[in-house]
């Protein structure tokens, strides 16, 4: 009894238990459903894993499947990301405790009943249990908005190296208050529609319809939710980042104000989009979005300088060369810099890029080579943050020496090089024809299957050696469990 009681307490009482246990979920999670995509159905796996599992998939229910899929792995990164800043802010024990609760009964409940009921036949209560927990994060999230208040005065600054207004209010505790209210108001763009199946309104994927001529308003409320929950995922784990860096200084005082008012304003642009505000809706986007690249870019300046000069402390005139070795030293400290800036490329850059020469160009192409622009923007935006999660939780469960190297630069550079591939094929049509794509197709396609593979491999060792340490007496987990308290921060 004692063996089980130990190890629950570790695995959903503390930080790095709660993490590991939704890492391991999502990963888990992502492997199985991955067997189902487009690649392994050339190759015989996706038959295979049906057969072998039992699975119904009726093709006219695919939308339906992807949505639950898609929502159950989201709320786990969601959940990974709650647990995160309740370890890294100061907040009453309460809602430290509540939250936590919430979030961890929710997204179980989403994943575990939602996906039981969109692959293996359609038991309804499992679908009424995957509701409670999506409402159940939701609330958690309610809460969590309450414990980031930052005009209470116990969670004034009183330092003047971080940003603060001449009250005393710390700005970076106000951006992860701005970060999760408006995360909690956007949810409510999804569920209001959701409420509406079978009620005139049917699931549907923003991809498939980006070319209608005409849209309802609820789906402009399913395809700006979609928007602005992903990009208030990148702008809280930016915040993460910035807190497990410990940013300060002068960029920290032009960096907060310009998230905050990046958050305020990309939040009103999408929620302008069902609002007769819709013409002019992406405009107010563009411009929400600009402050938080921003501060994210100065978040990445902070971080590699002092990555710099740490890394050359005692050589009095140091050259370019120790600079760069220096700063590539520690990739689990550069790797979550690193990805904001290759991000650039490979999201915020192509989108840039598709919407300036949309009419007069990408609207030319069939619409498949827009839709794959789409899902591949998406997609990699999401597998960035999560690549940034997995390098995080590298560096606080204490990897070191050649496994801290070998873990952090197989996931930089195999995420990267799939990443990479699936950029070029979403701009592919710009440089070649359709009927000699084909031999670059395979290509890109094999570095995509290679590199999110293997990434999914490093990351199953990882989860392998600390399922084997759960089983040890005086493991790696019983010394996270004896120092969670001296770790988090606590009132």
């Amino acid at each position: 009894m004692e063996f089980l009681r130990s190890r629950f307490h570790y695995l959903f009482k503390t930080t790095k238990g709660l993490i590991l246990v939704a890492i391991a979920m999502t990963a888990m999670t992502t492997a199985l459903f991955g067997m189902l995509s487009g690649p392994m159905a050339e190759l015989g796996v996706r038959d295979v894993i049906v057969r072998t599992l039992g699975m119904d998939l009726n093709p006219a229910e695919r939308e339906g499947r992807i949505i639950i899929l898609y929502h159950s792995i989201a709320m786990a990164v969601v959940a990974i990301e709650t647990y995160m800043i309740t370890g890294l802010l100061k907040m009453r024990e309460f809602y430290r405790d509540a939250v936590r609760v919430l979030i961890t009964a929710g997204y179980l409940m989403a994943m575990i009943f939602g996906l039981a009921f969109a692959y293996w036949g359609h038991e309804w209560v499992f679908h009424g249990l995957y509701i409670a927990g999506l409402t159940l994060i939701f609330f958690a999230g309610v809460l969590l908005t309450i414990a980031l208040w930052p005009w209470d005065k116990a969670y004034y600054q009183p330092d003047p190296a971080y940003a603060r207004t001449k009250g005393g209010i710390d700005l970076e505790r106000a951006a992860f208050f701005a970060t999760s209210l408006t995360t909690v108001i956007s949810a409510i763009f999804g569920a209001v529609p959701g409420s509406y199946f079978g009620n005139g309104f049917e699931v549907f994927l923003a991809e498939n319809i980006i070319r209608l001529p005409e849209k309802t308003t609820m789906e402009y409320s399913i395809i700006g939710h979609l928007h602005i929950m992903l990009a208030l995922l990148a702008i809280m784990i930016t915040l993460i980042i910035g807190r497990w860096l410990d940013f300060k200084g002068t960029l920290h005082k032009i960096a907060m104000p310009l998230m905050i008012l990046g958050t305020v304003v990309l939040n009103l642009g999408v929620w302008g989009v069902v609002t007769p505000l819709e013409p002019i809706a992406h405009m107010i986007i563009y411009v929400g979005a600009t402050p938080s690249m921003l501060a994210a870019l100065m978040l990445v300046i902070y971080g590699w300088d002092r990555l710099i000069r740490e890394g050359v402390t005692g050589i009095e005139k140091p050259r370019f060369g120790q600079k760069i070795k220096a700063l590539l030293d520690d990739p689990l400290r550069f790797g979550p810099l690193w990805q904001m800036v290759y991000m650039n490329f490979n999201v915020s850059g192509v989108g840039i890029f598709f919407a300036i020469r949309l009419d007069e160009l990408i609207r030319l192409w069939p619409h498949r080579e827009e839709r794959i622009e789409l899902t591949g923007h998406w997609h990699v935006l999401s597998a960035i943050i999560a690549t940034i999660i997995l390098l995080y939780y590298g560096d606080i469960i204490g990897l070191k020496g050649k496994v801290r190297k070998l873990y952090g630069w197989a996931i930089i550079i195999l995420s990267d090089l799939a990443f990479g591939a699936v950029t070029v094929f979403e701009l592919k049509r710009l440089f070649i024809a359709e009927a000699v794509q084909q031999p670059l197709v395979n290509t890109l396609m094999l570095l995509v299957d290679t590199g999110l593979g293997l990434t999914l491999v490093t990351l199953a060792i990882v989860m392998l050696w600390r399922l084997v340490d759960l089983f040890k007496a005086r493991g790696r987990w019983t010394e996270e469990a004896t120092h969670e308290l001296a770790e988090e921060v606590t009132k």
